[in-house]
């Protein structure tokens, strides 16, 4: 009766499929700060684009109008950069989008988090007359 059980359970076995673990190295990458009123993303890539780690300030347990504080894209962007640096990332260019308080301090974020900068771009989209722009905003 043991010998039984002892192939079922060496069938079961055959039948499980293990997936290889590596650790991927990247030494270098590309950081998109996305800043918007009310929300700052901190998305981290290797330089064919894919994502390595990404940050928010609501995933960082902001809400509400600490959201869109420069503070809390401080810190977004140095969880982001801790969990990056996991993948031996130590240099990066940064691309910034959007108006909000979050741009700079993102960045002073990155540097304190142990980064190289090497490159900051502005990629603010800007219409050249495209589509027609919202109303006016009344304070």
């Amino acid at each position: 009766m043991a010998k039984k059980e002892q192939k079922k359970t060496m069938k079961n076995k055959a039948l499980v499929k293990t997936k290889k673990k590596f650790q991927r190295s990247v030494p270098s990458g590309v950081v998109n700060v996305k800043s918007t009123f009310n929300n700052t993303i901190i998305t981290i890539t290797d330089p064919a684009g894919n994502v390595i780690s990404w940050s928010s300030a609501g995933k960082t347990n902001f809400t509400g109008s600490r959201k869109s504080s420069a503070y809390a894209a401080t810190v977004a962007a140095q969880d982001a950069a801790k969990l990056a640096s996991g993948y031996g990332l130590k240099e990066v260019e940064v691309n910034l989008r959007g108006p909000g308080a979050g741009r700079e301090s993102a960045v002073r974020g990155l540097q304190s988090a142990g980064l190289t900068i090497s490159v900051i771009r502005d990629l603010t989209p800007v219409p050249h007359n495209g589509c027609r722009a919202r109303k006016r905003r009344r304070v």
